[in-house]
Formats: C-alpha cells, sequence, structure tokens
C-alpha cells in the first residue's frame, strides 16, 4: 500500500513539474521584449552587485541623497563612502572637479532610479498611468509612500491622505471591478502600512498600537467601503509584525467590518515561522464574512532581519538561502490555493518558477485560476505583468505614489532586492537556460 501511494506521489509531482515546465516558457516566451534604457539600467545594477563596496556606497548614497545641498555635496559623500574622503568624511575640498562630474552622474541616476518605481508625487498625478494599465487590463494597488511615523500628527496626516487616495481611486476606477476569472475584486485598490497609521508601535509592547492605529483604520476602512475600493494592509519588518497583525484582526472582527470592505494582509515566505502564520489566518478566516485577500510574499526586509539578530545574538528569523524561502513559498502557494474560495492569493514574485509553480498548481486544482492573481512591483515586474496578462492570468502591479524623499527607504529596498547576488532577476540576467530558471528549489 505504501509502495503504491509513493508512486502516486511520483507521479503527481512528475506530473507538476512538467507542468510548471510548459507555463513556465510559455510564460518566458510571452514576455514584451524589454526597452533599451531598461538593459542598460539592469546590466550596471548587475555591475553594482559584483563590487560590494560599490554597492554598499552606492546606497548609502541614496539614503543621503535627499538632504545633499547640491551635486557636488552628493559627490564628496559618495567618495567618503568609497573611502576616498578624509576619516571617511565627505572633504569638498580635494579633487573638485572629479566629484562634482561625480555627483552630477550621480544626482541624474538617482532621479532615473526614482521615476523607475514611484510612477507619481500624488495619486491624481497617478491616474493617466493607471488608466493606461486599465485599458491593458492589467490592475494596479497604490502605495503612498512613507512609513514609521514618530508623531500623532504624522499618522494623522498619513490617515488622511489615505482617504484623499481612496477618493481619488474611487472616482476614477466608476465602481469597475476586474474580473478575469469571474471573481470580481475592487478597480480602486489601496495598499497601507501600519507603522505610518499610529506613532505607538513598540516591538516590546506592540498591544500598544492598538487603539491608536485602530482609530484611523477604520476611518480608511470606512472610506474604502464607500467608494467601493480593497484595502491591502502591507507587512514590513519583524518588529512590527505582532502590531500590525493585532490591529488588522481586531478591527476585522468588529461587527462593523464582518462583512467588507474588501481587504487583504500579506504573508512573509523568507519567514521561518510563516507556516505558523498561515494556519492562524486561516483559522481567523471564520470571524469574517466576506473573503480575506493574501498576499504571498518572499519578503523585503532580509538584510535587516539578518543584521538585527546577529547584533543580539538572536536566532535568525529568516531562511539563510533563497532556495530555503522558494521552497517554503511553494509550500504555502498549495497551501492557500487550497484554502479557496475563503481567500482570494495574491501571489507577489518575479521568480519565474514561483509564478509558473502557482499557475500548475492552480491549473490542476478543482477551481482552477478562480481568486489567483499575481502581483509585481512597477519597476522591475513590467514585462512579467504583461507576459502574464498575455497568458490570461489576473495581473497587478504595485505603484508607489509619492515624494521621491519620502520613498528612500522603499527605494533603497527594491535597489537592494534587483542587485543582490541571491536575486532571482540577477540569476535571469547571467542565465536564459529555463532549465535552471525553472528547477525545483
Amino acid at each position: 500500500m505504501q509502495t503504491v501511494q509513493s508512486h502516486q506521489r511520483t507521479d503527481e509531482t512528475d506530473g507538476l513539474e512538467a507542468a510548471i515546465r510548459q507555463i513556465g516558457t510559455r510564460l518566458e516566451d510571452a514576455k514584451p521584449r524589454r526597452q533599451l534604457l531598461r538593459v542598460i539600467d539592469d546590466a550596471v545594477t548587475r555591475r553594482v552587485s559584483e563590487r560590494p563596496e560599490m554597492r554598499s556606497a552606492f546606497y548609502r548614497m541614496v539614503d543621503v541623497a535627499p538632504v545633499c545641498s547640491g551635486y557636488r555635496d552628493l559627490g564628496a559623500h559618495f567618495a567618503a563612502f568609497l573611502g576616498r574622503g578624509e576619516g571617511g568624511t565627505a572633504d569638498r575640498s580635494r579633487g573638485a572637479p572629479i566629484t562634482a562630474a561625480l555627483g552630477l552622474a550621480l544626482t541624474v541616476a538617482t532621479g532615473i532610479a526614482g521615476r523607475r518605481f514611484i510612477v507619481a508625487s500624488s495619486p491624481a498625478g497617478a491616474v493617466s498611468y493607471l488608466r493606461g494599465l486599465w485599458r491593458r487590463d492589467v490592475e494596479a494597488t497604490v502605495d503612498l509612500l512613507g512609513e514609521a511615523v514618530v508623531r500623532a500628527e504624522e499618522a494623522d496626516d498619513y490617515a488622511a491622505r489615505c482617504i484623499e487616495a481612496l477618493e481619488v481611486l474611487g472616482a476614477a476606477a466608476g465602481g469597475a471591478a476586474q474580473a478575469v476569472d469571474g471573481t470580481e475584486t475592487p478597480r480602486a485598490n489601496l495598499s497601507v502600512k501600519p507603522s505610518a497609521l499610529t506613532a505607538e508601535i513598540r516591538p516590546w509592547a506592540p498591544w500598544s498600537a492598538l487603539e491608536d492605529g485602530a482609530v484611523r483604520f477604520r476611518a480608511v476602512l470606512r472610506k474604502a467601503r464607500e467608494v467601493g475600493a480593497h484595502v491591502h494592509v502591507d507587512m514590513e519588518s519583524l518588529d512590527t509584525r505582532e502590531a500590525t497583525i493585532d490591529l488588522v484582526a481586531a478591527v476585522l472582527a468588529e461587527d462593523e467590518f464582518r462583512d467588507g470592505p474588501s481587504v487583504g494582509v500579506v504573508l512573509q515566505a523568507y519567514l521561518r515561522d510563516s507556516p505558523d502564520l498561515a494556519r492562524i489566518m486561516l483559522d481567523d478566516l471564520d470571524r469574517r464574512e466576506s473573503p480575506l485577500s493574501i498576499r504571498l510574499v518572499k519578503g523585503a526586509y532580509w538584510d535587516h532581519e539578518t543584521i538585527e539578530a546577529t547584533e543580539h545574538g538572536w536566532p535568525s528569523p529568516v531562511f539563510a538561502t533563497r532556495r530555503e524561502t522558494d521552497r517554503n513559498f511553494e509550500l504555502l502557494t498549495e497551501r492557500l490555493l487550497d484554502a479557496r474560495p475563503r481567500i482570494r492569493l495574491a501571489i507577489g514574485s518575479h521568480n519565474l518558477r514561483s509564478i509558473a509553480h502557482a499557475f500548475a498548481y492552480a491549473d490542476r486544482s478543482p477551481l482552477g485560476r478562480t481568486g489567483l492573481e499575481f502581483q509585481v512591483l512597477r519597476g522591475l515586474g513590467d514585462e512579467i505583468a504583461f507576459g502574464l496578462r498575455a497568458c490570461g492570468a489576473r495581473v497587478r502591479i504595485y505603484t508607489p505614489v509619492g515624494e521621491l524623499i519620502a520613498g528612500m527607504a522603499y527605494l533603497v529596498r527594491r535597489l537592494l532586492e534587483n542587485t543582490s547576488n541571491d536575486s532571482f532577476l540577477v540569476a535571469r540576467g547571467r542565465t536564459s537556460d529555463m532549465k535552471l530558471l525553472l528547477a525545483r528549489p
């Protein structure tokens, strides 16, 4: 009996792997050709990733760029970060022409990087871009840049910006919903950060943020219901996770929000305890009358979590390698797809293998692709998005909106992802061998 079951599992695995290879190849073929500027940009970032000292200096420069007095100041700081300034400080008196030229080039590069990832400075300014996506049957979720407020006034301002954004998005969408697979989802879609909804988040006392953050979160949800929009709660670093989970669970359990508006949360697969959190999320669904959207991602805070754990002598909360994370991502994908229709699943990844696996597993399930969509980041996954759409998938592009200075933390995380030696995007630039790109993790 055990031998029969073993053969059956082997046959099922072989069949799934064959489907993954077939779908992955089809998705790769369906992607539009990259523009020349994007090819050049990616080539430069790959070169940066090969030189750790350059990579470190570049990201430190991105962080200080908004407060530099001009391009000469920027160039001097960059030279100092490379260890070429006096005592590691910005020395503006030595090599002035060189640092000036360097600063001018970096100013242009920072602006280009910002425009690549950030679509506009305001939701109203992003409407034309969003309508262009909608005309191509591609959806978007708008992210208002800014996080980790320290004063109540800042949290009030962020909540007001969220409410204003929902009004703009609701008016632009006109109550429309995407129904590629028969499952309607509000076209107006906003991603919010709990760390910006309250200044009371404390890692050692997550409950302290509950009452303060709940007031603003309720106001955002009420506006979303009024305009027919979806609100997706982003997950940030581990030190804010418990506060985020408590805040969302408490508010959504209230009678006022049991049946709406449409709401989503995020699950980060690079965390070792993510399977336990997935179980908790699914167990809590019984309290809610409408489906919950879950965005499954790998996680964008690997460096932060690893460094913090090392500094304090803690066990690392994240998997040590991309292969371990990818393996966990696939296990979670299958578990969450099996939980439909109680949830809607969004696969947030640029990894061709991860995307093809979700595609193939869904196609072999009773519900097919119902309640499944794929999400990518503007500036990193645009070609993937249009390739997915060409293959009939529901697709959404994560679209940041805001000023460059408010988006520096976001920008640095995106660039870190794009140049990490462990990144699929870097691996994709080094090889076109589909067998390697689609191999089991």
